[in-house]
Order: C-alpha cells, then structure tokens, then sequence
C-alpha cells in the first residue's frame, strides 16, 4: 500500500514512531521493505535528491509503488532535506508520496514563505511535506551542515512556523548530528517535551538516529517522535560488507554479482528490523 506521512501518521498512532530509512542505491529498497514486512510495521523510503538524480526518478517512483502494492504494509517514498523547490514540485508530480523543504538555514520568515509555496502544491496533489526549524548539523548523502552552525529548535519559532505553514511534520534540533556513528547523541529532553507540548499533532522527526543510543532511541518514541530518520548506519554497513565480498579470494569474471552483494543487503534488512524494532512503544 502506497501512502504519505499522514496516513503512516494516523496508522501508527499509539504504536511507535515510523523509521526512514535512506535509500543510497536501487539493491537496498527489496531488503528495507521486506525487513519491515517481517516485523509488520509501515516504512518510509527515505531519499537525497542526489540519490533520485542518480536512480532517476521515474524508475524509482515505479519501484517503490510496484513493491508497495504488492506488500502487505504501508510505503511511504519521501525526498528528504531537499532545498530545490522546483525539484520538489518534479518530485511531487512524478510520483513522491512525501516530501522535505529544508529552509533551515534561512531567515524564518523566508523559510515560512517558501515552505508555504510548497505545502500548497504538495497538498493540491495528497502529498505531505516535512519542514524544519533549527539546524541539525553534520553531513549526510551530501546534505552538509556545519556543526558550528548546528542550534537548537526555538519552541517559539516551531510553534509560529507550524502555525504559519501547516506543515504535516517537523524536523526538530533537539541533539542529534548527521552522520554521527561513533560516539552518542546527548538529547535535550526538556525541549523536546516543550515542543510536543506546544505543537500538539504536527509529526515531530528525529534526524540523526544513527547517533542516538538504543535507550535514547526509546525514550524518544516515548516522548512523542513520529518519524525517525536512519541513513548513515545503512551507508556505513554495505559499504563494509561489500569490500568484504568484493575483495575475497576467488573472484572471477563468471563470479554472481549477485552474491557478492547479497550480504550486504541481507544486512540493511537487519538493520531495519533492528531499528523498526526500537521505534515499536
């Protein structure tokens, strides 16, 4: 079943938040999605504009719709930290269930202006649209944000944002960095209950999960996250296992391309069962 965030939304009420996961390559999507068919929960495919660019977007979109409609859950395709308003409104109508204007970095009230722009068009065609107030910093899938220029998310700030744009859901600086891997996220709880608080139903979104502890990661999704974003543990991982199995002895040119990337994506399978798992209350 084909849906955007609103549907994932009000599906998963009172269960958990929904993982994103990113897509970086077209032999990722079977494994992400039959890891959330074991588990039986919905799923966003979650994609850079330079990973559309790359796939391109038609045969991309025909991808995930094709899967989806043969799975017995819920899929969600959604363009993640996209700046572009005009790829946006491409992605909109080719197919995209779900997408993100990432003004961040903008004045409020420019970010509020364009994010407006794009909640209208998205919505004239049933998509639901991600923003987001305070910068989450770090890089990720060539998404860069200077850490230095990282800040928290302003509850007053969210709240006249929300309320000016009617975004479906909100990318909130509460701690976590992009591409974070090693060491562990310190989560400002007490602004995140102060966001939940003021922003009643809009969908908060945890960027950087890979940088939050398992313990975090729970509280979080208790505390009220609908939506969290996995990208560079998946990256990091089949990149691993693919030196792995691309470099061992016995390798010929009539060796299955297939088994060697196979590991690799039998373990994003994992991972988004691992993960998926955590996001259950």
């Amino acid at each position: 079943m084909y849906k955007n965030l609103i549907d994932l939304f009000k599906e998963n009420e009172g269960k958990g938040a929904v993982g994103a996961f990113n897509l970086h390559c077209f032999e990722m999507l079977p494994a992400m999605i039959h890891g959330a068919e074991e588990l039986g929960v919905p799923i966003i495919i979650q994609t850079s504009l330079g990973t559309a660019e790359y796939i391109g977007f038609e045969p991309l979109i025909a991808a995930v719709k094709a899967l989806a409609e043969i799975s017995p859950i819920s899929v969600a395709l959604h363009m993640d930290h996209c700046k572009d308003i005009d790829a946006l409104k491409k992605a909109i109508d080719l197919g995209y269930s779900s997408v993100m204007y990432d003004g961040s970095a903008l004045p409020i009230e420019e970010n509020i202006k364009n994010t407006k722009e794009v909640v209208a068009y998205a919505h004239a065609h049933g998509v639901s649209v991600e923003g987001e107030i305070g910068a989450i910093g770090g890089a990720e899938d060539g998404v860069v944000v200077a850490k230095d220029a990282a800040m928290y998310t302003k509850p007053e700030d969210a709240l006249h944002y929300v309320s000016e744009t009617k975004v479906d859901a909100l990318a909130v600086s509460i701690g976590t960095t992009h591409g974070q891997f090693k060491s562990k996220a310190k989560i400002n709880y007490e602004l995140l209950t102060e966001l939940k608080e003021k922003l009643g139903d809009v969908g908060l979104v945890l960027h950087g999960g890979t940088g939050v502890s398992d313990e975090d990661m729970r509280k979080c999704v208790r505390e009220g996250m609908k939506k969290i974003n996995v990208g560079t543990e998946l990256n990091k991982n089949y990149i691993d296992i693919c030196a792995q199995t691309f470099t061992k002895e016995g390798i010929t040119p009539t060796t299955s391309l297939r088994g060697l990337t196979g590991p690799a994506n039998e373990k994003i399978k994992e991972i988004v069962m691992e993960k998926a798992s955590l996001f259950r209350l």
